[in-house]
Formats: C-alpha cells, sequence, structure tokens
C-alpha cells in the first residue's frame, strides 16, 4: 500500500506550497465544520438517536485539523492510517441510527465529509492511504444497504460516486506533488543566490569602508613622505603610531572601537609600548560584555604612562575572555572573565613568565617562553 508520491525535506512542506498553513485554512476547516454539523441537524428526520451523528461531525472535524495541523511531508505514518479509517468510524456511527429508507438523501453527509477528508489525504502524500479510506466507506456502505435489505448494489451507488474527487487528487498527487520539489529546490537556489549577492555586496561595501579609512588616516602621511622633505621627530612618532594603529586593524579586531582606539593612541603617543592581541574568544560575545571589557580597558590605559601593555583576548573556551599585563615598575596581571568581569591578580610567577611574551610576525599570534 505505498504508491505515495513525493516526499520533501524537513522545512519544504506542502503545505507552504499551498497555503495550508495560514489562518485562511483553518478557517476553512473551521466552515468545513460548522456545514457538516448543519448537515447533520438537518437530516435527523426518522433519526433514531443523535449523539450517533455528533460522533461522526467529530471524527470528520479532527481528521480535517489533523491534516492542516500535522507537520511532515508525508502526514506521519500512524495518523494516516487512522485517517483512513474515518469513513468506516463516522459512517458506522451515522448508518446505526438512519431510517431505512432515508428520508432524504442529504442523510447521507458522511459520504461528502469524508471524501473531503481523503481527498487531502492525497494532497498530503498519502494517497494509498485514501484509496484504503475508500474502500473502507464503500464496504461500510455495502454492509449497511445488506443488512437493512436495500441491497448491497445500493450501498454501493451511493457510496462509489464519491470515487470522483479522490481520484482527481491522486492525479494530483502523481503529478503536482513532483513538480513541488523542483519549485522547492528552485526557491532555494534563489535564496542561496541572494544570500551569496549580499555577502558579496558586505564584502564589497566592508572593503570600500576600509579603503575610505585607509585614506584619511594614511594618504596625509603618505603624500608628506613623497614630498621628499626630511621629517621632524613630531611626523615620525605620528608615522609610528598609525602604522601602529592599522597593525592593530588586522590583528585585533575585537578592539576596533572608537574609544578603545583612541585611548591606545593617547597611551602610545605617552611613550608606552601597547600590545594588542585577538584569538577571537570574544567574538560571540554579548554586546554588553564586550562594553564592560572595553570600559575596563580604556580606564586601565588612562591610568598608564610608562612601561608595556600587552592586552589579549584569549582563545574561545578559555577560563578568562581576556587578559591585559601591565609591566611597569611591578608586573600586573589583570584578567576579564566570559561575564567581562576584571580579575586581579598579583605576585603570581607565572606572570613574570609572560611578561616576556612576544609575537610571532609571521601568524600575529602571542608567543610564550618555555
Amino acid at each position: 500500500m505505498n504508491f505515495d508520491a513525493g516526499n520533501f525535506a524537513v522545512g519544504k512542506d506542502i503545505r507552504d506550497l499551498l497555503g495550508m498553513r495560514s489562518r485562511s485554512a483553518l478557517l476553512l476547516v473551521a466552515c468545513f465544520t460548522v456545514t457538516y454539523s448543519i448537515s447533520a441537524a438537518y437530516g435527523t428526520s426518522g433519526v433514531k438517536s443523535w449523539w450517533p451523528l455528533a460522533v461522526a461531525v467529530l471524527v470528520g472535524s479532527a481528521a480535517a485539523f489533523s491534516i492542516v495541523l500535522t507537520d511532515g511531508d508525508p502526514m506521519p505514518l500512524h495518523q494516516s492510517i487512522l485517517l483512513s479509517a474515518t469513513g468506516l468510524v463516522a459512517c458506522g456511527a451515522v448508518f446505526m441510527v438512519l431510517p431505512v429508507p432515508v428520508h432524504n438523501p442529504a442523510q447521507l453527509w458522511p459520504f461528502g465529509m469524508c471524501t473531503v477528508v481523503f481527498t487531502f489525504m492525497c494532497v498530503r502524500g498519502r494517497t494509498g492511504y485514501a484509496w484504503l479510506g475508500v474502500i473502507l466507506l464503500i464496504v461500510s456502505s455495502v454492509a449497511w444497504a445488506t443488512v437493512t435489505g436495500q441491497g448491497p448494489l445500493y450501498g454501493f451507488a451511493e457510496s462509489f460516486a464519491n470515487v470522483g474527487p479522490v481520484l482527481m487528487s491522486t492525479v494530483f498527487a502523481l503529478t503536482i506533488r513532483p513538480r513541488a520539489k523542483t519549485i522547492f529546490a528552485l526557491r532555494q537556489a534563489s535564496t542561496d543566490r541572494i544570500a551569496a549577492g549580499a555577502a558579496t555586496s558586505a564584502v564589497i561595501e566592508e572593503r570600500d569602508a576600509q579603503l575610505d579609512r585607509l585614506n584619511i588616516l594614511a594618504r596625509p602621511l603618505l603624500e608628506r613622505i613623497a614630498s621628499g622633505v626630511p621629517m621632524d621627530s613630531t611626523e615620525k612618532l605620528a608615522c609610528e603610531l598609525l602604522e601602529a594603529q592599522l597593525r592593530d586593524s588586522l590583528r585585533a579586531p575585537g578592539f576596533q572601537k572608537n574609544h578603545v582606539i583612541d585611548a591606545v593612541h593617547a597611551t602610545r603617543n605617552r611613550g608606552v609600548e601597547v600590545v594588542l592581541l585577538d584569538d577571537h574568544g570574544m567574538d560571540g560575545a554579548d554586546p554588553a560584555v564586550r562594553d564592560r571589557i572595553h570600559a575596563s580597558i580604556v580606564r586601565e590605559l588612562t591610568a598608564i604612562t610608562r612601561g608595556k601593555v600587552t592586552i589579549r583576548i584569549l582563545p574561545p573556551r578559555r577560563t578568562a575572555m581576556a587578559t591585559m599585563l601591565v609591566d611597569t615598575e611591578d608586573v600586573r596581571r589583570i584578567e576579564f572573565d566570559h561575564n567581562g568581569m576584571q580579575l586581579l591578580r598579583q605576585g603570581d610567577q607565572r606572570e613574570l613568565g609572560a611578561s616576556s611574551m612576544s609575537v610571532d610576525p609571521t601568524t600575529d599570534s602571542a608567543v610564550y617562553p618555555e
């Protein structure tokens, strides 16, 4: 019983293509429930008891809502098996209380209700189980007509008329659903193309911004150097500071905030050697944590007038997120945890080794002595 067609990946449900996830679809199912509730109420003439009619309406409505709300394409197997019994249960409940012969052909309303369910089972990719439901519906109708003395042909004729809609939905399942896979593939390709274009555009914009920034920062000094006139000590210092700032932008992108850049520049201008390193442990940090660490670094730099300062963002999954090594008259190592809180340790012999840390120019990575 497996001639179901068209499987889709997660997130590529046929319901997305047909709008079955929308509020309008839920409204239509609600109207479906109201319509067959009215049909049941209208067909009570000669009926022995009303509660089997209510059971049939509840079964058909639950099946309809299940088709719209259930995730996955095709529908889950266990649910498909239950839905295939919709006709057997709903029609069986109504047949128990119908008069013989029926007073009004409209009293056979469960046929239409169940046919709608089976039709949309085909749409949801469970064609085989939909036809199983049709067969069970016809069998229940023939059995009812036979037991009540109306003849099996009467039951067959009344129920077989509902085969047409299910046949049409079967054609849909076997032809349109495979096309839907192509539509999803084209949609994904379009999304990927747009994403690639956006990424390329972002790279170009970032490159242009960096070029504009470099033009503003470096062009005046480059023109001054190109003039051939000897530079004084102030201009040479400006070149050194600019070179350090440009190196920081490549080696320590995690510190590229205006107030941090200005604080580092001012500290270097006071004759302090400042080394910035970024091993990307702060790349995914919360902005508030970043701001807290940056503010602490700026505050520390403001008070330093001599010596050497090495500020490093550690690699991911370290105990600390960043460190600041201050080597003036003594050595201080300041650590920042993953909440951006500052931890200060003094007198640790390991810091003496850290104070001799250097930078490998080939990798821009920190190198510690053995």
